[in-house]
């Protein structure tokens, strides 16, 4: 069977973009794949983060995979630090990839910005453990949003420098799996802008852990313009916080936008975002309850993610120990 793997930093704050973006397709996967769901708490580590914090955040992850519908015992669910193959992956990955590849990633630059030069070594080379992340246990393929895209291109230009450095098919080259509507979901406040965990205003996202009246005040304080909807996508299209909330509505009602802005056509904001917020209450808000549950219980998620690193390592162990045995390192 094709084994999927993908991850979530946990850093707090998962919403409704990390939701219909990511979590939601994972939950139709695992019928299908071998499902691997990660919390990657080294890459967290790429920024400075509260010890107490991370680890919160990390159980809220968990809660948040399993409250949305990923099944522990079908999928393995672990976090990335509990399986220490990843990083020792990362390490014979890294000497095979030219700086030169690492410089292109879009990435590193936004997040550096300004202090380029005061980033931390991690933050620039966190690609090559991505890559190790998928390697180490042959995933053939990975779910992945745009901004992604040229992260997971990086991953299949590293497994084919190895294959190539030592002249075996070792690694496969992981496919992309891009999902359809609403993969980018933007900010309430902004249509411009990606919603985000880092946001500063409380009202430009809805978070997993809203309760049903957050989310229902959270779409009345949706900015909006004045003018009712339009009819056709293309004019949608030019009024980004219009299409930004038809968006939305089309991915928790799994329509197309066609469909729903036929439905909104001609009518005044307050009539989308009133139905928006029954829809989204009653999907979010039933996660939410679900995930409060679960994190009520840390023992419980600790168990799974223990759990899960188990049947992890059972699979990414071997691969490690192969990868070793074929770069020359001796392991007596």
């Amino acid at each position: 069977m094709n084994r999927i793997f993908s991850g979530v930093q946990p850093t707090g704050n998962l919403h409704l973009g990390n939701y219909l973006g990511a979590i939601r397709n994972w939950v139709a996967l695992q019928t299908n794949y071998d499902c691997i769901f990660c919390i990657v708490d080294l890459h967290a580590l790429t920024l400075p983060q509260d010890p107490a914090e991370l680890r919160a955040s990390t159980r809220e992850v968990t809660a948040a995979y399993i409250a949305a519908g990923i099944d522990p015992e079908r999928c393995i669910i672990f976090n990335q630090s509990m399986v220490p193959a990843h990083a020792e992956l990362a390490w014979l990955l890294a000497c095979l990839t030219p700086l030169g590849w690492l410089n292109r990633m879009t990435q590193f630059k936004e997040k550096a910005g300004k202090q380029r030069e005061m980033a931390g070594l991690g933050l620039y080379a966190y690609p090559v453990l991505m890559a190790a992340d998928i390697l180490v246990y042959k995933a053939t393929h990975v779910p992945v949003g745009e901004d992604q895209k040229q992260h997971l291109e990086l991953c299949r230009d590293i497994a084919g420098a190895f294959n190539r450095r030592y002249e075996r098919d070792f690694f496969p080259l992981p496919e992309p799996q891009i999902f359809g509507e609403a993969t980018r979901v933007m900010s309430l406040r902004d249509g411009t802008k990606k919603m985000s965990k880092s946001d500063s205003s409380d009202y430009s996202r809805i978070n997993m852990t809203d309760d049903a009246d957050a989310i229902a005040l959270k779409i009345r304080r949706a900015k909006t313009d004045p003018e009712p909807l339009p009819a056709t996508i293309a004019d949608l299209e030019r009024r980004p916080e219009a299409d930004n909330l038809v968006g939305i509505y089309a991915a928790l009602a799994a329509q197309s936008r066609e469909a729903a802005l036929c439905r909104f056509a001609g009518r005044n904001f307050s009539e989308l975002k009133e139905a928006l917020s029954g829809l989204a209450v009653e999907v979010l808000g039933r996660i939410g309850g679900e995930m409060r549950r679960l994190l009520a219980d840390p023992g419980y998620i600790d168990q799974v993610l223990r759990h899960g690193a188990e049947r992890a390592g059972a699979i990414a162990n071997p691969v490690l120990r192969e990868a070793q045995q074929i770069s020359g390192l001796l392991r007596p």
